[in-house]
Order: C-alpha cells, then structure tokens, then sequence
C-alpha cells in the first residue's frame, strides 16, 4: 500500500513538473520565438546537408539521383579517400595548410590578446575610441582590395613597368637585393600572414576588450593599496581575468586548423608559388567546382572535418587538464 501511494506520489510530483516547464515556457515564449530564425538556420543550413556526406563514398555526378535508388548507385566505398590519401600531393597539401595555419596561430592569434591589453591601458578615453575605430576599419575592406594593394607594393618591375612596387623598390635601394614576394619559397606564407595581422588584428580585440571589461575594478583598488604596480595588475590580476576567454578561443581556432581562407589564397596564388600556396580549400575548389569531381572533393571535406574535430576535443581536453573550463 505504501509503496503504491509512494508511486502515485512519484506520479503527481511528475506531472506537477510538467505543467511548471510547460508554464516556464510558455512565459518565456517570445524568448524561443527570437532563437527560433537561428534554430531553423541551423537544421536547413548545417544538419539536413550533412546527408551529402554519402557523396563521399559514391562516384557522384550532378545527374546522378541521390534519393530513393540513386542512393547505393555507383557506391564506391572508400576508394576516394585511398586516391586523396595516396595522391602525390597530398603531403604538398598537408605541410602547406599545417605551415600557414600555425604561422597564423603562432604569430597572429596572441595580437588581439596584446592589443586588447594595451587599448585597456589607456586613460584618455577619446584616443581609445580613435584607436580602436582605426584599427577595426581593416575588418571591414574586401579581400579583393587588400590583394590589390600587395600586388601594387610588392610587384616586380616587368618588360610594360621599369620599376616595381613601392616596398619592393624600398627594399632593393637598402639592401641592393630584388625582393620575390610572390614567387615561391617561403615568401607567400610571410605575406599571407602579414595580410591578416593587418585585416583581423583590431576587429580580433573585441572579444578581449569584452571580457576586459568584466573585471573587477575592487581589484585593481586593492592591488594598488597593497603596493603593486601596473604591471604586477597585468600579470596578476588582468591576464588571469581573460585566461579563460582566451582558452575558449584558441579551443575554437584549433577547430579551424586546417581551414586557411580560400578567398586570401586563390587572390594571391599565381604558377610561381602554387607549390607553396596550394592547400586544401584551393585544391578543393579545383577538382570540386572546376573539374566537377565531387564525390573525391567531398571526401577531402570530410577528411578535414574529422581532423577539426579531432583537434577542438585534443584542445578541450587540454584545456581541462591545466585547470581551465575549456570549452565543453
């Protein structure tokens, strides 16, 4: 006996929880509808293509039906990915895209952090907003135009223009040496990163002046009592308030490792670096959309998506062990 009204009371609590979630949502009704447009674009846009991931296991062409029979036709199995992995230029792609992205990580994911420091230092608050508006407007200038502009600066002088581009005529008059800026070698990696540094660098901060901004300024008032100066606040009070946002977004830069902006590379690619400019996301566009081969392409994407996930788990979970709340 007991034990059945311990059920019904099971029961009656159940479903008195049930109709307090019901009202909870129905009170925040207006909330849901404002993240429905955001729901609906992940489920049309990112969950319902996943379906093309079978691309990568058939010998696909546009006029081939997907649904229905046309599903298991020309199943290939793993054979595009045996071709990609034994492609001789498959090492060529790897060390590239490796090469350019830790360059980006090494050398221009710390700027934000850096600068977001040094506009946090600064008291006069007119010249912070002058600052931080001129540093943010490279953001916004298409890829295109800063293109156009390195192939202004660095051009070599041709058989139709005596001289070259300003910085390469700069630099031959101090170092007497002809500077090959987009020819091959390691030049086109310098450039690629420069390129960014210069684009991303103010509109990175952001985020950083963000979480700056959440500190605690009783902190800071006790630091001084206690005799510290301002870079005693920097190292023990300011850099550990954002450590956890910068942990956050090198779990989220990790996941992009192997993605290194198509549009950058394809604007400044050309015959003499290609060797060393070719990555992934440019080989994909050629064999995928020039050539039409989807189904190998497809398994490119694939292979880049696994190691993505591969390294924001590796990222998280080191995150983790050094005491940081990581990312998941």
């Amino acid at each position: 006996m007991a034990k059945a009204q311990k059920v019904a009371l099971s029961a009656e609590e159940k479903a008195v929880i049930k109709r307090k979630r019901k009202a909870q949502i129905f009170k925040d009704r207006w909330v849901y509808l404002l993240l429905l447009p955001g729901f609906l674009y992940f489920i049309i846009f990112k969950i319902v293509p996943m379906w093309g991931i079978l691309i990568a296991f058939k010998d696909y062409f546009p006029t081939t039906q997907f649904w229905g029979a046309g599903l298991t036709k020309n199943w290939i199995g793993f054979d595009n990915f045996i071709q990609f992995f034994t492609d001789s230029s498959f090492l060529q792609l790897l060390r590239n895209t490796l090469i350019i992205s830790l360059m980006n990580i090494i050398f221009f994911f710390p700027l934000p952090i850096i600068l977001a420091l040094l506009l946090n230092e600064m008291k006069v608050q007119w010249y912070k907003k002058a600052v931080q508006t001129l540093v943010y407007v490279p953001h916004f200038v298409s890829m295109v135009v800063i293109a156009s502009i390195t192939f202004m600066l660095v051009k070599e002088p041709s058989s139709s223009a005596q001289s070259g581009g300003a910085l390469y005529e700069i630099v031959k008059t101090l170092t007497g040496k002809e500077m090959h800026a987009l020819g091959g070698g390691w030049a086109i990696y310098w450039v690629l990163l420069i390129q960014n540094i210069w684009k991303e660098t103010g509109w990175g901060t952001i985020i950083f002046l963000a979480a700056l901004a959440g500190v605690d300024v009783e902190q800071y008032e006790a630091a001084i009592v206690d005799g510290a100066n301002r870079w005693q606040q920097l190292i023990y009070i300011t850099i550990p308030a954002i450590m956890g946002t910068v942990v956050t977004m090198f779990v989220l830069r990790m996941g992009s490792v192997l993605d290194t902006g198509f549009e950058q590379i394809i604007l400044m690619q050309n015959t003499l670096n290609r060797t060393n400019s070719e990555t992934f996301d440019t080989y994909v566009y050629q064999y995928g959309r020039v050539e039409g081969n989807y189904g190998y392409t497809t398994a490119v994407s694939l292979f880049k998506s696994i190691v993505s996930l591969i390294c924001i788990q590796t990222a998280n979970r080191l995150a983790k062990a050094v005491g940081q709340a990581g990312l998941f």
